[in-house]
């Protein structure tokens, strides 16, 4: 059976039935609602926050990583099939070239922060030489604030259901707390994306 990762109850139920590794594997892929609730888990004491915390950084850098690779040692076509692939022409390539070139930090916080573009962006950033060191320290600056913001968001509502089970309101808490923390994904998507245009016209 198949799990819906966008489901936050879905998603509960099956990190609590699989171990770290998995968990990990599917940050690799969607992190937010799997932080949140493998964090809620954790209040639980099905898991240790701090490594849910740790793999849910790691989830998120490793793929990066991996994009930068690939344009690393990959060769130019490489890169210009992978723009294609996601819908960007020369000149928006040609462009995204220019300003990470001119303002290397601010544009990866945009690329980081702008949905399927860090893709290509990353690998643009590999295909460039640009420093490996200076790319991850950008990437964390983006990762760990929102790691542990979800984590902490799923570890806090965790700790409450925990308490209101004793108190036998779970049954009207569980509902609100999963439309608060998708409220918190909901939000925090829109306001990367309105940083994301405002870097992005710099």
């Amino acid at each position: 059976m198949g799990v819906d990762f966008s489901n936050f109850q879905q998603t509960l139920m099956w990190v609590i039935a699989h171990g770290y590794l998995i968990i990990f594997l599917v940050m690799c892929v969607e992190g937010p609602v799997t932080t949140a609730a493998a964090g809620f888990a954790a209040a639980l004491g099905y898991f240790n926050p701090w490594i849910i915390l740790s793999i849910s950084i790691l989830g998120d850098l490793i793929p990066d990583s991996f994009y930068y690779a690939v344009g690393y040692f990959g060769r130019g076509p490489v890169v210009e099939k992978a723009a294609r692939y996601f819908g960007l022409n020369q000149a928006r390539a040609d462009r995204i070239e220019l300003k990470l070139r001119e303002h290397f930090g601010k544009t990866m916080v945009a690329l980081k922060l702008t949905p399927v573009v860090p893709t290509f962006g990353f690998m643009l950033v590999g295909y460039l030489r640009l420093s490996f060191i200076k790319f991850t320290k950008y990437s964390s600056a983006v990762t760990v604030p929102k790691s542990i913001t979800f984590l902490v968001l799923g570890y806090f509502f965790g700790r409450l259901y925990d308490i209101n089970q004793y108190l036998h309101y779970a049954e009207i808490f569980f509902p609100i707390m999963v439309i608060v923390i998708l409220g918190g994904i909901i939000i925090y998507n829109k306001i990367s994306a309105r940083i994301a245009n405002k870097l992005e016209k710099l």
